[in-house]
């Protein structure tokens, strides 16, 4: 599938870090964004996290809903948002469904080894569920901040 900024944002329904059920639906009304990431407890992503955490408020302030999202499971999640303190749920996409919904499950290479994996992903949606930007191949460094920015922009347009 192929995602389109200005058209709707793939559905999901994913398990996050307390076992709830939370739906990209659910979030109607809001802004979300939709974070993508390969692992908890690695450096580059705790960076982004930490990043979003210390955000979040800013982002709160716009109307927006930070959701992380990769294939560890709900113990590993909650083990990462008691680490860091971050005020945010991860959902848990063990088998990557939405990962390959949204495009973000991809063959990578590290070391000459070929695998798949999580390509390092944002995604900016509206109150009404539709795709306003997306961020691919994510450097880290800058990346929330960016966001931000696009996000203010966006919002004194609106």
């Amino acid at each position: 599938m192929t995602l389109i900024e200005g058209k709707k944002a793939p559905d999901f329904s994913l398990v996050n870090e307390k076992g709830e059920i939370v739906k990209l639906a659910d979030c109607k009304g809001q802004n979300v964004i939709l974070y993508f990431y390969p692992k908890d407890m690695t450096p580059g992503c705790t960076t982004e996290a930490c990043d979003f955490r210390d955000k979040h408020e800013d982002f709160s302030q716009l109307n927006a809903v930070v959701l992380g999202i990769s294939p560890d499971d709900a113990k590993k999640h909650t083990k990462f948002i008691d680490k860091h303190g971050l005020p945010f749920s991860l959902l848990v996409d063990e088998d990557h469904a939405v990962a390959e919904a949204y495009g973000v499950w991809v063959l990578k290479k590290m070391y000459g080894r070929e695998y798949m994996g999580i390509e390092r992903s944002t995604f900016l949606i509206d109150i009404e569920g539709n795709l306003v930007k997306a961020w691919r191949k994510v450097r880290v460094k800058n990346h929330i901040e960016e966001v931000y920015t696009y996000l203010t922009e966006w919002e004194a347009k609106q």
